[in-house]
Formats: C-alpha cells, structure tokens, sequence
C-alpha cells in the first residue's frame, strides 16, 4: 500500500524520486502545473516529450527530471471535464494508476503528484480529489506519495478526501 499525505507547495520545487505532470496529450507543455514544470525543468524537456510522440487521455509516460530536484517526470494527460457522461472519472482514475505503475516500472520510492484535471479541464475539485485519494491509497505498492497542492482550497479538499 501507498502511503499518502498532502501539502501546500510548488511542485517544481520538491525534491523525489518523481513529480507528475498533468500533461496535454500533445506533450507539449502549456499553461498551470504543466507549463511551470516544463519552465523549471529546462528546454531538454521539450525536446524529450517531442521524441515521446504525444499521450492518450488516462495513459503516462516519463522522462527524466532535467533541471528539477526530481530525477524524473512522469507525464499524464487528465480528462476535460464534459459533465460525467463520457467516462471522466474512469480516465481520472487511470492518470493516476498508470502514473504510479511508472514510478514502480522506474524504481522510485517516492512521488508526487498535483492535483490532475482540475485547473483548465474543469474536473469538479471535490469529486478528483476522491478519486485521487481511493486510487492511491490503495495500490499496492511501497510508495510515498505527496500530493502537492497549489492553495488552499485544493489543499483542504485533498486533506478531507484523505480523512474520509
């Protein structure tokens, strides 16, 4: 089992073995976490998630961490919200297993992840922090895993989802 806990910070800026980018599926940075993580990471980046040749919605795909404190970035693009009729809490759900099956595939201990799909995509706060949570807390795994929120609101909501 995965363990869990959630902070307020900068994902660029902490120091694991993995950080998750909520990606397009272009790879191709972008505004939010995304384009802040491609930012601190450095131009290698862009030339790396141009070689992977794009993402499917739910899928990841890694590359190494460039100019972050972490040794790699795993890239995962999350479902645009479209009211829950087109399988969005599913595809949510896959960003975050197949980000975790990437950390284990790359032998990380330790990763952390933002808060996916709930900036730009509109995925409803609440209801991903759910399914962040219940997806994490129970793979089977050792991971540590941090779950780095950018204010408060998107703090106390993963903090109350843990609790539950």
């Amino acid at each position: 089992m995965a363990n869990f806990n959630v902070i307020k910070g900068d994902i660029t800026k902490i120091s694991t073995d993995a950080i998750v980018n909520a990606a397009n599926q272009a790879l191709a940075g972008g505004g939010g976490v995304d384009g802040a993580i491609h930012r601190a990471a450095g131009p290698q980046l862009d030339a790396a998630c141009r070689k992977l040749t794009g993402c499917p919605t739910g899928e990841a795909k890694t590359t190494p961490g460039f100019n972050l404190p972490a040794k790699y970035i795993i890239h995962t693009p999350g479902p645009v919200w479209r009211g829950g009729q087109r399988n969005e809490d599913q595809l949510l759900r896959n960003s975050y297993i197949n980000s975790l099956k990437q950390a284990v595939a790359h032998q990380c201990k330790s990763v952390a992840f933002p808060s996916i799909s709930t900036g730009i995509y509109d995925f409803p706060l609440n209801r991903a922090a759910e399914i962040a949570t219940t997806a994490i807390t129970t793979f089977d795994a050792p991971l540590d895993v941090t779950m780095v929120c950018f204010d408060d609101v998107t703090y106390q909501a993963y903090h109350q989802a843990l609790q539950a």
